[in-house]
């Protein structure tokens, strides 16, 4: 450690209302580039709405909305880490790739393969009873499509009534 990083680890900076949006910025900025950069973020991105959409849709309670939340961010942070990793040892095994360097990205990449499958059961064990009980209730016809199947029910009484 040299001794502007020893100087600088025992600062004590006073609290700045300014430094913290800074931070903010820069958080929001890595997550932007996570996206941009890795297409697995794509795929979970995709995963993410699908999953809060059917939530909001099944109307799950608030405890399963917590579990929902949980698997979510785990699976999105071990996917900011791996990408961290990633960009960490590519820098530091430029130019020569080192066999251990692809190990450690294979390991962090299998981290966010764990966290993934955990949400799938998660999820599958969130929504299953709101599934099953979808499905095995007596067809339901929401309220719009049930007010046009009248309409058009009518709407048919009434032709019927003017054929000669």
């Amino acid at each position: 450690m040299d001794d502007r990083t020893a100087d600088h680890a025992s600062e004590t900076k006073p609290f700045q209302f300014s430094g913290r949006i800074r931070s903010f910025r820069h958080a929001i900025a890595g997550v932007l580039r996570m996206i941009q950069c890795q297409h697995n973020a794509w795929i979970h991105a995709a995963a993410t709405l699908v999953v809060l959409a059917a939530a909001f849709v099944l109307r799950i309670s608030a405890t399963d909305w917590c579990w929902i939340i949980l698997a979510i961010s785990i699976v999105w942070t071990a996917e900011a880490l791996n990408t961290a990793f990633e960009f960490l040892a590519d820098a530091a095994a430029s130019p020569d790739f080192h066999p251990l360097v692809r190990d450690a990205k294979d390991v962090a990449a299998g981290a966010v393969l764990l966290t993934a499958t955990a949400a799938v059961v998660i999820g599958s064990i969130v929504f299953w009873p709101y599934v099953e009980r979808l499905f095995s209730s007596s067809v339901a016809i929401p309220r719009g499509n049930a007010v046009a199947i009248l309409r058009v029910q009518w709407l048919n009484r009434d032709l019927r009534s003017l054929e000669i």
